[in-house]
């Protein structure tokens, strides 16, 4: 096992990760910009390094800096935590050059599910179903049109190297292909340096579920049941449940097996995630995220699997510490992601925490490097608390997330809390009916008065 490993990422995640390591004996080395000096996973960590100032090009994002904090400390590892170089297969790849483990996936499977086209077509090869869509990248709009007359209208354009709701437009009818994606193409080529762009069915009413697989090198492969990820705003995920309620058994038993059949001939290794949309009792596959994800803990509060933990062992050459039958699914979780936001506009709102009173009590976690006095800075993304709540039936999970909503006190700067107490006290979220276009629908609802 490592004797050290350096946590290349900021914020509750960092925190997380510090947190499993020491629980297994192992020391850390906190790596930070010099808007974090104060941050909560620098205060704990055995050893912080500042990498650069506060934009995240400058450091978070700088491969040398963390390479060399990692060389310079005797970090035997790094994890990635989500977001920045967890998903850079030439980070990974440099990792490893340098006789350092990543804790992650291989560089090229990073490198094949991070093009969205690639992904695809592997997951054919491996017998997953897929979004009805262009066989890879389209080229010109004689193409396109070909394509979409195919796949049939509305079709939905993606950017192949995308993610985040980023290049992502939708052309409700062949008049409006063309100005849809070249919307599209600027908007993949501004974010991800490449305009490419395929296109895929759009789906009417799907909901978001995906499945958390874990495998090892010795090519075991479990899954850790689903997450229904369906409540977003502008593609991005604001709170998530496990299991889904939308699922019956059978459902929920074929998307496992569609799920580890297909990483399992992959040969991958390590965490990650299938993202599949879910319609009329039909899966299909969208992307791979090869990493750990934001909602990770309502996975690991209805399996009692540490994911990190096992991402760890993994890294170290350990085979998993458990078969899938020896997982128990048990009782129901949701995960409230809250923002330093506006909670009717959305606006950012950084600035100082003047009091902060998490939540507590039985089946309560908060994923937080939140204290008072702590000042948010405006230059990273705008979480900064996780609320996952766990309980027997879903219904008892919802009564004890409304409580836990209740107790959850910070001011100094706005959040989404408020929102989140919307949400749950609406009946078409307390019934289980809603997918990827209802929280959309219901924002405008709001403003619209």
């Amino acid at each position: 096992m490592f004797d050290k490993v350096l946590i290349a990422n900021r914020g509750e995640i960092a925190l997380r990760i510090h947190r499993a390591c020491r629980e297994m004996g192992i020391h850390t080395v906190a790596v930070h910009s010099t808007a974090d000096e104060n941050a909560m996973h620098v205060r704990l960590a055995d050893e912080s390094v500042c990498i650069g100032p506060a934009p995240s090009a400058q450091s978070y994002l700088n491969i040398p800096n963390i390479v060399s904090a990692a060389i310079i400390t005797g970090a035997e590892a790094i994890h990635p935590g989500y977001g920045f170089l967890s998903e850079n297969a030439d980070f990974a790849e440099i990792v490893e050059a340098h006789g350092l483990a990543f804790i992650g996936p291989s560089p090229q499977h990073i490198q094949t599910m991070g093009d969205k086209v690639a992904a695809k077509q592997t997951m054919i090869e491996a017998g997953v179903p897929v979004v009805p869509g262009s066989d890879g990248a389209v080229g010109d709009l004689d193409e396109a049109q070909q394509n979409a007359g195919k796949i049939g209208y509305p079709v939905l354009i993606k950017a192949s190297g995308g993610g985040g709701g980023k290049g992502m437009k939708v052309a409700e009818t062949p008049d409006m292909l063309a100005e849809q994606i070249n919307l599209a193409r600027r908007e993949a080529k501004a974010n991800f340096g490449d305009d490419s762009i395929y296109l895929e069915k759009y789906l009417a009413n799907p909901r978001h579920i995906e499945l958390q697989i874990i495998a090892d090198e010795q090519g075991h492969v479990v899954h850790l049941g689903e997450r229904d990820c369906s409540l977003q705003r502008k593609h991005q995920k604001v709170l998530e449940e496990a299991p889904s309620p939308a699922l019956n058994a059978g459902e929920r038993e074929r998307l496992g097996d569609i799920g580890c059949n297909a990483i399992r001939r992959l040969g991958y290794r390590n965490a990650g995630t299938l993202e599949f949309l879910y319609e009329n009792g039909e899966f299909y596959f969208i992307e791979m995220n090869t990493r750990l994800q934001v909602e990770h803990p309502v996975s690991e509060a209805i399996s009692g699997i540490d994911i990190v933990r096992e991402q760890i062992r993994i890294a170290a050459g350990a085979p998993l510490s458990f078969n899938q039958e020896d997982i128990d699914f048990h009782g129901h979780a949701i995960e409230c992601r809250i923002n330093a936001e506006d909670p009717e506009t959305f606006a950012p709102w950084p600035g100082r925490i003047v009091e902060y009173h998490p939540p507590g009590g039985l089946g309560v976690r908060v994923d937080s490097g939140l204290y008072a006095g702590y000042s948010v800075p405006p230059h990273y993304d705008s979480m900064i608390a996780k609320l996952i709540v766990h309980g027997a039936t879903r219904n008892e999970c919802l009564m004890r997330l409304r409580r836990a909503l209740e107790e959850f006190v910070i001011t100094g700067v706005r959040t989404t809390i408020p929102l989140h107490q919307r949400l749950t006290s609406q009946s078409d979220f307390i019934n289980g009916r809603y997918d990827i276009r209802w929280l959309e629908d219901y924002v405008a609802e709001q403003a619209a008065g």
